[in-house]
């Protein structure tokens, strides 16, 4: 009896409270860590391999620049699920000196030599998916040289020189990514080069196993002796014109050759105090700030996170965002877009007045602004001076193209894919043009200093994630760990600008956490609710507490993540 009456009091707590995080000192059920928190640097990437490079060069007298050029390296060998240097790359980078952020977008062009009149002869109503036609120009290599000619400090064969390292010596493969290297090779293994590079021993290498890219290591070497141009206008840039045209492809010399990045102006919106940057279109950045500005009115604190009218009024402004998406995003080299009005306070005004509070919606139609004149991996890094910067850059579709030319070690992007074969749509195929992009990088000032640097991955998902955490940030008061781990919400099923369009209101996929009482209400509403399997993205962040001078680094639970400081 003494040792019942010893834990009896256990016994008589609710067992509601058992189950709702009772057991966490912050209370939530769905944390799963504490913050990182520390002064002089702070790194969080997708792989822990590639965070503590970064930390290793912001230590070797490296900033935030040289810090994430190096961890993106990192990431092309160690993560090659999910970008590598045949891919493009996007960022943000705020500059303590001139107090101001800083664009780039570093993604690629189409080929000049293929034209809308050959894809159409060959009877395509869409692009491919995989092999050659889909591949553009990929454009990380010559982002890593613009960010570094502005920004960067140590040498460039310093900064390449771990990635280097490790695609030489080998690395032991992480679990999840062990998961998609496999899921891809089946996919993938047809294309010349592809089982050489990627299946050494005869299969996709497995959680623990340490694989090395010798080639890799050379054409790392190559570009960090020979520069940008080693990649572009060198023997590499040739062996991917000979690798192109033997596969029947038309990524040439030429437009290697030709191929540069553009610092372009952040665009951005206020959302409660806050001012939240973007990257303007050919990316969908400013989706982002279109479902802000609709939801900005409702009052989603007391509404209360995971509450049938969060996740309805969320979806919905989802939904009016995507279509103008589908009909307006495009490279604004070869479309008049109205991107000022798209992300106006009064456009969304009028925008919200389609939404319904009882019904969801089974399609919205596109906003038909005024045009005006002018106009997966993720990582952040910032530095003992305040520089910080968002950095996104991708293959596309998992692994690439399969597209892998003659012993470079790498897989080109099939970013093109997202291009519309729809004659008349802003997004159409042209040569020489950059494709619609799904990657963003996120950057949020308060009162004219920097506050926030952070992403999350997974195509459609990046804009739906990036809003969510900025929600649970600013209106359901969680810290930057708990922002990224709550459950998500991912809408699916929206007109697209490749042509696909929404016809019966998608489908709500919920990640477990949300209550039996808000997917009744959900369906009540006329919402079709389900789950998915991987589907929620990867989020990594940085904060930084300006009155303490003190970073917060968070990363995602879900994947490999890691946020480190020092």
């Amino acid at each position: 009896m003494a040792r019942f009456r010893r834990f009896s009091p256990w016994l008589l707590l609710p067992l509601a409270l058992l189950c709702s995080g009772f057991d966490r000192i912050t209370g939530r059920s769905f944390a799963s860590r504490s913050e990182v928190v520390a002064r002089h640097g702070m790194a969080a990437t997708s792989q822990p391999l590639a965070t503590q490079v970064a930390l290793d060069v912001l230590k070797a007298g490296g900033n935030a620049v040289d810090a994430a050029i190096a961890a993106n390296a990192v990431l092309g060998l160690v993560e090659p699920t999910g970008n590598g240097v045949g891919g493009d790359l996007f960022a943000l980078v705020w500059d303590p000196k001139t107090a101001r952020l800083y664009g780039l977008n570093g993604s690629g062009r189409s080929p000049r030599s293929l034209t809308l009149e050959e894809l159409k002869r060959r009877g395509l109503s869409r692009m491919p998916s995989f092999g050659p036609l889909p591949v553009t120009v990929p454009g990380a290599v010559d982002g890593w040289f613009e960010l570094h000619d502005r920004f960067g400090k140590l040498p460039m064969k310093e900064v390449l020189a771990p990635a280097i390292r490790y695609a030489r010596e080998g690395f032991p493969l992480t679990e999840l990514i062990a998961y998609y290297w496999s899921r891809a090779v089946p996919v993938l293994e047809k294309y010349p080069n592809f089982r050489e590079i990627y299946t050494p021993a005869g299969h996709a290498p497995e959680k623990g196993e340490v694989f090395q890219n010798p080639a890799l290591a050379r054409t790392l070497e190559a570009i960090a002796n020979g520069g940008r141009d080693a990649f572009y206008k060198g023997e590499i840039a040739r062996t991917i014109d000979r690798y192109m045209h033997q596969q029947g492809g038309y990524l040439s010399y030429q437009d290697l050759a030709e191929h540069h990045s553009e610092w372009v102006e952040p665009i951005s919106t206020s959302y409660r105090g806050y001012d939240v940057w973007q990257l303007p279109p050919n990316t969908q950045g400013l989706a982002v700030l279109q479902i802000l500005n609709l939801l900005e009115p409702y009052d989603l604190k007391s509404m209360g996170f995971g509450s049938p009218d969060h996740v309805h009024f969320f979806v919905e402004a989802k939904k009016v965002a995507f279509e103008d998406r589908a009909r307006w995003y495009a490279d604004p080299a070869f479309a008049q877009l109205p991107v000022a009005q798209l992300a106006s306070k009064a456009y969304a005004a009028e925008r919200r007045k389609l939404i319904s509070a009882a019904r969801a919606a089974k399609s919205y139609p596109a906003g038909e602004p005024a045009l005006d004149q002018g106009d997966t991996i993720y990582l952040t890094t910032a530095d003992s001076e305040g520089r910080m910067v968002s950095l996104i850059q991708s293959n596309y579709r998992g692994m690439g193209s399969g597209m892998t030319p003659d012993g470079l070690g790498f897989i080109l992007q099939d970013r093109g894919e997202l291009f519309s074969l729809e004659e008349g749509h802003p997004n159409v195929y042209a040569p020489g043009k950059r494709p619609f992009h799904t990657i963003i990088p996120g950057f949020v000032t308060k009162d004219g200093k920097p506050y926030l640097s952070f992403g999350v991955m997974g195509g459609g998902t990046q804009p739906q994630g990036q809003v969510q955490i900025l929600l649970n940030l600013i209106d359901f008061g969680m810290n930057l760990q708990e922002a990224g781990d709550a459950p998500r919400i991912l809408h699916d099923g929206s007109s697209e600008p490749t042509g696909e369009v929404m016809k019966d209101g998608g489908q709500v996929m919920l990640e477990t956490g949300y209550s039996y009482e808000t997917v009744r209400e959900l369906l009540k509403r006329g919402h079709k609710v389900g789950f998915g399997l991987g589907d929620y993205g990867g989020y990594q962040a940085i904060l930084y507490d300006a009155a303490r001078g003190v970073y917060y680094g968070a990363s995602e639970s879900r994947k490999d993540g890691q946020a480190a400081g020092y």
